[in-house]
């Protein structure tokens, strides 16, 4: 049994690395089985590998003749054949990924009783951190039933508390970051950080930031799933809301468009007969709604009662005028590039001005506002190379808005740099093609990074007529952004979509 222990204590480096990778992709892919097996199924000949598989054959020889030194150095060959590569979002050690850790390193243990075992589970860990998964969802649920029960006490413990919902398939975020500091002329106001979207992100937010003193809270209202919406109104009980965008997001975990419709109005349905939804009647699947109750629709085209017009996008940022349902007008100016963010603008002085905040009062704060993080945000400049960094944008639309940001660029080489568009379904070739075609006349150069989802874009650019030479195909980011680097003159570069490490 002594032997049996050492020959388990030499392994467990090897079991380490191998858990920690996969813990990783499991973290990344929501903590959710279907995400995590599609990456595995995709990485197939990664798991298997030479390097992970060769060191464990030698291993399971060696626990096979109880022979320790040759234990030890297959582990520590495999420890160095496998280091950690750089992760674009690391590993965050959460309480629950210790907790599912410690649960698989416990089912390891049973490898002291049959030491050959051990290489075997390195191989096969990725199913072994499943079943630990399985074992401790019901303390899980647990955990998450607790921290929601406490968010949700604390949001109802401030009655006098505005909750706006914010949604949609896309501009959710930026809107929030947008009205957060209009609303903040007037109101001690309270977001959801970051993406913070989800119905433990907004429970985490709720517990950790949310105070007696605030008196508007916006909250991110993100979906993946059927129901999603649903429960966040539920639990969290928005008294206004706005649904920026609707758009084919998320298709291969929705099922359908009419999914994703129907889900995103779940805030609409919750908050029409309470202090009112606002619609943005530039997305055209809400454009072609039928609505009742408490309803405030801006956007571009007539009939709005907020309404945006004389609109100037250029490298100087973007000038409109705002009309209110009282029939006054006002000129706004901000530093943003594109419609996309006038539109998310838009819908934020709409918020505000409904709250009793005058338009005058709101032009400075327009002026003032910062880009979103990797929204549309202008940076660069050295040596003539400009970046559009829109990497969190992951849908056709929104890639579509971004492309023609790209195209304002005037005197430049204009190139777009992207892995393609995910979590589309059936349709993700098709719209990965579509992106294509409407990117052939928007940039100069294509730079696609990721050979699966770059075949349907390279496919697109070609049907449109996008001369083959200036199709450039790099293996990863990293290699994308050396080749940009290398070319000369002035250059702007849009970053469209930065997939994370799980695809």
């Amino acid at each position: 049994m002594i032997k049996n222990l050492i020959l388990y204590a030499l392994l467990l480096p090897s079991l380490w690395v191998q858990l920690k990778k996969w813990v990783h992709i499991y973290q990344l892919s929501s903590y959710q089985n279907g995400p995590f097996l599609k990456h595995l199924k995709e990485r197939r000949g990664e798991v298997f590998a030479f390097r992970r598989v060769f060191p464990m054959a030698l291993a399971l020889a060696a626990c096979a003749l109880s022979l320790p030194l040759l234990c030890a150095g297959s582990s520590a060959l495999f420890v160095f054949c496998n280091p950690e590569r750089p992760a674009k979002k690391p590993l965050v050690l959460t309480y629950r990924v210790k907790r599912m850790l410690a649960c698989a390193f416990a089912l390891s243990l049973t490898c002291v009783l049959c030491p050959p075992l051990m290489p075997v589970l390195c191989i096969m860990s990725p199913f072994l951190l499943m079943a630990a998964a399985f074992l401790m969802s019901p303390v899980e649920k647990a955990v998450s039933r607790h921290y929601i029960k406490d968010a949700v006490r604390i949001r109802n413990s401030s009655p006098g508390l505005k909750v706006i919902g914010i949604t949609g398939s896309y501009g959710k975020t930026s809107t929030k970051y947008f009205l957060n500091e209009l609303l903040s002329v007037e109101y001690n106001v309270y977001m959801t950080p970051g993406n913070y979207n989800t119905t433990l992100g907004v429970t985490r937010a709720i517990r950790e930031g949310l105070l007696p003193t605030h008196e508007i809270f916006l909250c991110e209202m993100g979906a993946r799933h059927v129901g999603d919406i649903k429960e966040l109104c539920r639990l969290f009980t928005p008294d206004m809301g706005i649904v920026t965008a609707i758009g084919p997001q998320h298709l291969q975990t929705f099922g359908s468009q009419e999914n994703i419709t129907k889900e995103k109005l779940e805030l609409y349905n919750a908050v029409k007969d309470k202090g009112g939804a606002f619609l943005n009647t530039d997305s055209p699947i809400i454009a072609a709604g039928s609505y009742d109750g408490n309803v405030t629709f801006y956007g571009t085209a007539e009939g709005c009662d907020y309404r945006g017009s004389d609109i100037e996008v250029g490298p100087f940022g973007s000038r409109f005028t705002v009309t209110a349902p009282d029939g006054k007008a006002v000129a706004f100016e901000t530093k943003l590039l594109g419609r996309a963010n006038v539109q998310n603008i838009l819908g934020a002085i709409a918020v505000s001005h409904s709250l009793g905040i005058s338009l005058e009062r709101l032009v400075p704060a327009v002026r003032g506002l910062k880009s979103v993080p990797h929204r549309l945000c202008l940076t660069g400049g050295a040596g003539g190379l400009w970046y559009i960094d829109d990497a969190y944008n992951s849908n056709p639309e929104g890639a579509k808005a971004a492309l023609d940001t790209l195209c304002m660029a005037k005197d430049m080489t204009r190139i777009m740099l992207t892995p393609g568009l995910v979590e589309l379904g059936s349709r993700e070739g098709e719209l990965n093609a579509q992106l294509g075609q409407y990117a052939a006349s928007r940039c100069d150069i294509a730079v696609l990074v990721d050979g699966r989802r770059g075949v349907h874009i390279k496919a697109g650019l070609l049907k449109a007529g996008f001369d083959p030479q200036r199709i450039i195909e790099r293996k990863d980011l990293s290699g994308g952004l050396a080749y940009v680097r290398g070319l000369e003159g002035r250059r702007m570069v849009l970053l469209l979509n930065d997939l994370p490490d799980n695809y």
